[in-house]
């Protein structure tokens, strides 16, 4: 990909012979990790074209490079943006990532009032979700639309899923809630108005004025540990989570003593 600028866009009705090349690589790339994605029919990839709901990558001359679509569920409240999946001849140069923000950025702008998730065992994928602001989460904050949990029926990994009643899989939930963010935006607005006045307080003492509590005591505030600040934590975690899981595929089920080490 040498000296190829790669452009990154909407899809159009006009992409759609490009369908079955991103279908057969959605299906190779799943059984090359051992990990499936919903199969998609280069039926279903066109529909996603020709809504506007897709994002495509080409480069200058028209090879294909990329590719991801919008699905909403349970009447819009929740929002996934699926099937990620890059040309190998143009991996480890950023395209996914660039792909992730402009997916998102279209899903914000059609679905502005809906949560949007993802599963996912890939820690690239994790890591360009915190940066847009997703939160991991347990899978019964997802959205409970039988539809979307039928589309896993096509992973290696379903009977996992099934097996642990849908409570956990070796996805890792990811989901980015525009209520909570603007919740934390306000807050963070009005703590800074506080920190803004107090300041502005203790400008205008002298200097030998200084107040302390009568206890001689120093308050910090607590803060939110973020997922992106523990990508490291987390893949020790993911390969702890895919040893006991799989574990518990290969003897029939996971035993009381393993259960209690699951996180969600």
């Amino acid at each position: 990909m040498e000296n190829q600028h790669i452009i990154v866009r909407v899809a159009t009705p006009d992409d759609i012979h490009y369908s079955k090349t991103i279908t057969d690589e959605m299906e190779a790339s799943a059984k090359a990790r051992g990990t499936g994605i919903a199969k998609r029919s280069p039926a279903y990839v066109e529909l996603k074209m020709q809504e506007g709901k897709a994002v495509i990558a080409l480069t200058e001359t028209g090879d294909w490079v990329g590719f991801c679509y919008i699905e909403a569920w349970g009447h819009g409240k929740f929002v996934a943006n699926s099937g990620l999946i890059v040309n190998p001849a143009f991996r480890g140069h950023g395209v996914a990532k660039s792909i992730k923000h402009k997916i998102f950025e279209l899903s914000r702008e059609m679905y502005p009032e809906s949560k949007i998730f993802g599963l996912t065992t890939g820690l690239a994928v994790m890591k360009i979700n915190s940066e847009l602001g997703y939160e991991p989460v347990t899978y019964s904050e997802l959205t409970d639309d039988e539809e979307f949990w039928k589309g896993c029926r096509s992973c290696v990994n379903f009977d996992i899923l099934t097996s642990k009643q849908r409570k956990n899989c070796l996805c890792t939930a990811m989901l980015y809630d525009p209520a909570e963010k603007l919740k934390e935006a306000e807050e963070r607005a009005m703590a800074d108005a506080k920190a803004k006045q107090e300041a502005a307080a203790t400008a205008a003492q002298p200097v030998n004025q200084l107040s302390v509590t009568a206890a001689g005591q120093i308050h910090h505030e607590k803060r939110r540990r973020r997922f992106k600040g523990n990508i490291k934590l987390y893949e020790r975690w993911l390969r702890f989570k895919r040893f006991v899981l799989l574990n518990s595929k290969k003897e029939g089920g996971a035993t009381g003593t393993r259960k209690k080490f699951f996180l969600f």
